[in-house]
């Protein structure tokens, strides 16, 4: 991993380090500074009116500003006094990953940077979006603490098959867009890909559900009141198309509420509507509204059910407490848990922590045990003292049989009674058997090894991933390279150089000898100057050398001629040059 000298990175549990990766500032071309400065020049501009928050001072509380690609150690220098911290990893990482770094408040920031071609908007993760759309409201307090809170309910999320599917085909879609090299056929397939994905899914899952609550607050939110709303969500304060498109009247904007659910987004394309909430407040209540539907608060068998749905890890927590951390599959048709089983490595934990003995090494094949009360005792069995166990017969070294009220049989001999924080979380047992219905269900056999079997009543919670992601996971196992050309550069290196020379021309004693030699290079006919002209004609505008600057405006024109949807940009750029002093902010 990647270090940085933030207190908060540090606490980072190991499974979520591995995902870091070193920023590597040095291979930011000038053309990427250049785009940068671009992109937040026309941002400071535009949302200084219509931006919730100062945006100055925001990116300053950040680390943050608008003449350069953010450093990373100087973001965390920034962010650890208000209690936040920021890494670079490899552009897109797992949805649960995203939200856990959250919950930890980490910012996960794309280490590349958009192409020039996509300057406006890219649907891949880069570094304009997640720094500068994402950090300068982390210093607004209440609005760090939905973050944070937001993160901590997206990590109990249970999704389904069809949402990996969905973003293995976004990833890819997004990633083959902003490549250089991309064919229109490899595009036109992905597309494809992603609408047969989006045809299918079905009933969403609580994290399909809980990502659309993400997208129309944290990415695309709006805040005030409906007729005058101000922008704080980071696809908007980061895409300059979106950002000024988005507040016209033409875009519906409509209060925010659990309602929201309900709205789809196209992460491809702009947004058709957007929600405004009051405050931020109310971004808490709505989403623990949705919060008090989910799985992990609710418990029961139909939670259980998503998580066998999932086939994914997920943990089901039992009444004493106890943890079990396993791919879940049905184990019969009961109108309530009888019992619950999981296939291949499980882990039991409680409090969080995985219990000794009971990894994924000793319980590699899976987990089954029962869920209720004994027949003729409404107490839990958790709560049982030793006398009330020996009445049973539960004592080390003893054969007992236990049946539930289900009909469930254990019988065996007592190897050992597991208790934590004073309540029965588990019995282990030699020689067991364990079935129903006179043998016609068998749950265990003795020749298969020692039984362990969990203790509670009923299953009260049931989330994504498991309980002690550091212990379940194979923590030692780097993330692999991508195996995609993510963010492959094609930019003509002749225009690299001419861009380098412009970073000196600003950097020092303005030069017009200088600026007219770079000047001279600069093609009108080539339409990719267009953004190295437009840094020549800021730079002679801030040194009022106005006959300069209107030389470089002379051959933005041609290039407007040549390809006009570049028009705006241009047109944006020379406006910010005359409006705007040139300095760093």
């Amino acid at each position: 991993m990647e270090t940085y000298n933030n207190v908060v990175l540090e606490q980072l549990p190991k499974h979520l380090k591995r995902y870091v990766v070193a920023q590597q500032y040095e291979r930011y071309t000038a053309l990427d500074q250049a785009l940068w400065r671009y992109v937040m020049r026309q941002n400071y501009s535009f949302l200084k009116d219509v931006a919730y928050y100062p945006y100055i001072p925001g990116l300053k509380k950040a680390g943050l500003s608008i003449a350069h690609i953010p450093d990373l150690q100087q973001m965390n220098d920034s962010l650890k006094l208000i209690g936040w911290g920021a890494v670079t990893v490899d552009g897109f990482i797992p949805p649960a990953a995203f939200m856990e770094f959250q919950a930890h408040r980490v910012l996960v920031i794309a280490a590349d940077i958009r192409q020039l071609e996509h300057i406006e908007y890219t649907p891949a993760p880069d570094i304009i979006h997640e720094s500068s759309g994402h950090a300068p409201i982390i210093g607004e307090p209440d609005y760090a603490v939905y973050l944070q809170y937001f993160g901590e309910i997206g990590t109990k999320a249970l999704s389904s098959r069809k949402d990996f599917e969905l973003y293995e085909a976004i990833r890819h879609l997004s990633i083959l867009k902003e490549h250089a090299g991309t064919t229109e056929a490899e595009l036109a397939e992905a597309e494809n890909k992603l609408k047969t994905v989006q045809d299918n899914m079905g009933e969403p899952s609580e994290m399909a559900l809980l990502s659309r609550l993400h997208w129309w607050t944290v990415e695309y939110g709006l805040i005030g009141s409906l007729d005058d709303p101000k922008i704080y969500g980071a696809g908007l304060l980061s895409s300059i198309g979106e950002s000024a498109s988005c507040m016209q009247k033409s875009v519906p904007k409509l209060p925010y509420d659990l309602n929201t659910v309900a709205y789809t987004y196209d992460i491809t394309k702009p947004q058709p509507q957007l929600f405004v909430t009051p405050d931020f407040e109310h971004l808490m209540d709505v989403l623990n509204q949705f919060a008090d539907t989910m799985a992990f608060r609710l418990g029961g068998k139909q939670s259980l059910e998503k998580a066998i749905d999932c086939q994914a890890v997920c943990t089901a927590v039992y009444s004493s407490g106890l943890q079990v951390s396993g791919i879940f599959k049905a184990a019969n048709n009961d109108q309530s848990i009888s019992y619950i089983q999981t296939t291949g490595p499980t882990a039991l934990a409680f409090s969080g922590e995985q219990l000794e003995g009971h990894g994924i090494s000793y319980h590699r094949e899976g987990f089954g045990s029962p869920v209720g009360y004994l027949t003729g005792n409404n107490k839990d069995l958790a709560d049982f003292s030793d006398e009330e166990l020996s009445a049973y017969g539960i004592s080390q070294g003893k054969r007992c049989s236990l049946r539930y009220s289900s009909g469930i049989v254990v019988e065996g001999v007592v190897l050992e009674v597991v208790r934590q924080a004073g309540k029965v979380v588990l019995i282990s047992f030699e020689d067991c058997e364990v079935y129903r219905n006179d043998r016609k269900e068998i749950y265990f056999k003795p020749e298969w090894g020692t039984y362990d079997m969990a203790v509670g009543t009923e299953i009260i919670s049931v989330f994504a991933g498991a309980v002690d992601k550091d212990a379940y996971e194979s923590i030692g196992e780097e993330i692999a390279e991508p195996s995609t050309l993510l963010y492959t550069q094609n930019e003509d290196s002749k225009l690299l150089s001419l861009h380098a020379l412009i970073g000196t021309l600003r950097s020092g004693t303005f030069d017009t000898e200088h600026w007219t030699n770079i000047f001279d290079q600069l093609s009108a006919e080539i339409t990719d100057n267009w953004l190295a002209l437009i840094e020549l004609y800021e730079i002679a505008w801030a040194n009022h050398a106005y006959d300069l600057a209107e030389s470089a405006q002379g051959k933005l024109k041609t290039i407007i001629t040549i390809r006009p949807s570049l028009k705006k940009l241009i047109d944006d750029g020379l406006r910010v040059a005359k409006e705007e002093p040139l300095n760093n902010h």
